[in-house]
């Protein structure tokens, strides 16, 4: 079972980080609507139980891992107008985030891994900036907003009609939350608008998207089992991004 740093003990925390490399990850969300059926911890739900499985699977592999607690507040401006979405600013977000991968990194971790899964680009790009001069590989920023890992996930979220739709709702249904998923998902239409496409159209929020419910994509369709295999894809990416930076850290951080 992952360790979870908040329910660590300092001196539990302390005899982590003897035995390097030990690694921190972070799991980094928002709090916004995600349709009438997905709660507005959404992308923080998925980064946790990415980073969780994460954990194990590096754990398992000799790499010690604690999952630190997450942020659960983003950039949200594509959400305005709806109830419930509660955002920070792009410069708060990247000095948040800032300081505590340094408090981490002083605590004395090889690494900090922040897993972002809200995809909002402002946000992402918050997220990324906020390791910007950090010594090369004490930080990584693991997002399926990349190229490289958004290939190898469904078809749906390629399009980008992904936002509580099938993706979403099956790596809820996934997560341990199935009872948080509403009844309402086997019955709402399918919506082909891609959020990608309206974005390099210069759309600004899910209104002037179309998106009148907050979510896009075809969630009647979700089923854990599918979540189960995205979330296998996730955590590759969170795993291989850790690995890869431990590679470029100095030797110290790696003993």
């Amino acid at each position: 079972m992952a360790h979870l740093l908040a329910e660590l003990t300092y001196e539990e925390v302390a005899e982590i980080v003897a035995r390097k490399p030990a690694v921190a990850i972070v799991p980094v969300g928002s709090v916004e609507p995600h349709g009438p059926h997905l709660p507005l911890d959404t992308d923080t739900t998925i980064s946790v139980t990415c980073a969780v499985r994460a954990a194990d699977r590096l754990e398992a592999s000799g790499v010690r891992a604690v999952v630190a607690p997450p942020l659960p507040y983003g950039v949200t401006d594509y959400a305005g107008g709806f109830a419930g979405a509660i955002g920070v600013s792009a410069a708060a977000l990247t000095a948040m985030l800032r300081a505590i991968a340094e408090s981490l990194l002083a605590t004395g971790f090889s690494h900090v891994c922040f897993v972002n899964n809200h995809l909002e680009p402002a946000h992402d790009a918050a997220v990324r900036a906020s390791i910007e001069g950090l010594p090369a590989g004490a930080a990584s920023v693991a997002c399926p907003l990349t190229r490289r890992w958004g290939k190898t996930l469904s078809d749906e979220f390629k399009r980008g009609d992904c936002h509580a739709g099938r993706y979403e709702t099956s790596l809820v249904l996934a997560s341990g939350s199935r009872e948080r998923v509403r009844a309402s998902f086997g019955e709402l239409p399918t919506l082909g608008l891609s959020l990608s496409d309206a974005i390099r159209a210069g759309k600004k929020t899910f209104a002037e998207i179309g998106m009148t419910r907050a979510y896009t994509g075809a969630p009647r369709e979700a089923t854990r089992e599918e979540g189960d295999d995205l979330y296998e894809r996730l955590v590759t990416m969170v795993v291989t991004e850790i690995r890869e930076s431990l590679d470029l850290a100095s030797p110290d951080a790696r003993r």
